[in-house]
């Protein structure tokens, strides 16, 4: 199965990067998931976007370069007409990083809080969906016994009953969407963001509650790890009352990802009935000790 994702999404590569006037030969595949990555050999990453996402390739490229333009450290695209449409997908191309290691909530912090200090962009970069993709997954799913599925679903409409009632927090800004600490790399002791393909204006609160969870659920920080990253930012999301809804939420498209990709790759479908049966209440309290997927 994931031997013939990579000869599938090769083709594609193939297709893209002759309309870019670029070879295809020793690409080598970085991730295939959400997006597919791949590297050339001239230092060239190119990120091919779902079908029907070519709206989200552009507003990616706009993000990027906006950011450059207020000196906020993150990965740039290259200065070329972008993005690049074919097989009814659209990709995008971009700088290499440097050599790097993936950056810890402690380098995420000040990067985010620099984000959310931003005025608006004069480019449209749309209003937060939290719940993009979220209902499609659950009934997609192969791999989900029905009485789960309801579940799924009955859960999906009591969150955005809750989303829409919100109390106060903090005010509307530009955010980064996934802000969790795979979405950041250190080369040369600098921090640099990446992936822009859900920012937009929303509650900074979103943002924060990915590292929240990372502690709260999958119980992957420490405590003092935690606390760490709130001084960095100077704000701990935990103490505001619209938290739980948040985490609900994050936890919810955490569980229909491994759902995702339980589909294709038969590794993670013990992982994503783990994380049903946690939100279920089936596994106790919180952290669930949940691993990565994909």
């Amino acid at each position: 199965m994931i031997a013939s994702r990579i000869r599938e999404s090769f083709a594609v590569l193939q297709t893209i990067v002759a309309a870019a006037g670029l070879p295809a030969a020793g690409a080598k595949p970085i991730r295939l998931g959400e997006n597919d990555l791949w590297r050339l050999p001239d230092e060239i990453v190119v990120r091919i976007s779902r079908v029907g996402q070519e709206h989200v390739a552009t507003r990616e490229v706009a993000v990027a370069r906006w950011l450059a333009d207020n000196a906020v450290p993150a990965v740039r695209p290259l200065p070329v007409e972008q993005p690049v449409h074919a097989c009814g997908r659209a990709a995008t191309f971009w700088e290499l990083l440097p050599p790097h290691q993936p950056g810890t909530e402690a380098d995420l912090a000040p990067l985010l809080r620099q984000l959310h200090d931003l005025p608006k962009p004069s480019f449209p970069v749309g209003k937060l969906d939290p719940f993009v993709r979220v209902a499609n997954r659950i009934s997609s799913a192969r791999t989900v016994g029905e009485d789960d599925r309801q579940w799924l679903l009955r859960r999906l409409e009591d969150l955005r009953q809750e989303w829409e009632a919100l109390p106060a927090g903090r005010p509307a800004c530009v955010i980064h969407g996934d802000a969790w600490r795979g979405n950041c790399a250190v080369s040369g002791g600098e921090a640099r963001l990446l992936d822009f393909e859900r920012t937009s204006v929303g509650p900074p609160e979103w943002d924060l509650t990915s590292t929240a969870v990372a502690y709260d659920t999958f119980g992957s920080l420490t405590e003092e790890e935690y606390h760490t990253y709130c001084e960095l930012y100077g704000y701990d999301v935990m103490a505001w009352p619209g938290y739980e809804t948040l985490r609900g939420i994050r936890e919810l498209r955490l569980v229909t990802f491994a759902l995702q990709t339980a589909d294709y790759d038969s590794a993670a479908f013990a992982q994503a009935q783990y994380r049903i049966d946690c939100v279920r209440g089936r596994r106790g309290p919180r952290p669930w000790g949940w691993e990565a997927v994909g």
